[in-house]
């Protein structure tokens, strides 16, 4: 995979772009408070964020029926609603990654399964929605990660083939779907891995232990 070849960049954004992690713990821990439960140590958690509302809360609540489960998820969804961008922030390097791509006329959009109602204002919240060349949250299609069809119009909207762009993303279903759209694809290492997780089987071109060694690669 050349530098050279790459026209446009594609982020995941929960545990890639942006540590969404400590307002999604903080969300899930009152949910739990709420229900008499002790918080869940946050190393634990940390590793489901990537897996959204159904990661989080079924680990948060294993026994729950599908009924109990699914009015768990919409009160967390809520909790984490009223506190979407309280202390999230960007990975470290994210700022000088994409002043770098924008200096060096790469268009760069977001990729994500969050849906829009969460994506929109944290992304407001944070200061790079205006910024995007495009944003496709997890229902901006009726197809999510892994399938390639938020990839591929991702590119389309970004108007580079989706051989030339290049995605950053740090779960499997980030690399299935990059796979899926023959669009060459980076493990963000530095992301929401848990133990349980064999990124050396996922078939990723490379990974990066931070977002300053996607910049160096650009370079």
């Amino acid at each position: 995979m050349s530098s050279a070849a790459i026209r446009g960049v594609l982020f995941d954004l929960d545990g890639t772009l942006i540590d969404t992690a400590p307002d999604m713990i903080a969300a899930l821990n009152q949910l739990r408070g709420q229900e008499s439960l002790d918080p869940l140590p946050y190393a634990l958690a940390r590793t489901q964020v990537s897996h959204g509302s159904t990661g989080l809360v079924r680990l948060a609540f294993p026994d729950a029926d599908p009924v109990r489960f699914e009015q768990l998820r919409e009160r967390f969804l809520a909790l984490y609603n009223e506190r979407v961008a309280r202390d999230t922030t960007l990975f470290d390097g994210a700022v000088e990654v994409l002043e770098r791509l924008e200096t060096t006329q790469r268009p760069w959009g977001i990729v994500t399964n969050k849906p829009t109602f969460l994506t929109t204002p944290l992304l407001k919240a944070i200061g790079i929605g205006l910024r995007a060349g495009c944003v496709v949250a997890g229902d901006t299609l009726p197809e999510r990660k892994p399938h390639p069809a938020p990839l591929l119009h991702a590119a389309d909207l970004l108007g580079v083939p989706a051989t030339q762009c290049l995605y950053v993303g740090d779960a499997e279903r980030d690399i299935q779907a990059a796979r899926a759209a023959q669009m060459p694809v980076l493990l963000a290492a530095y992301g929401y891995l848990g133990p349980e997780d064999e990124p050396d089987r996922w078939g990723a071109d490379g990974e990066i232990a931070s977002l300053h060694e996607l910049l160096s690669w650009l370079t």
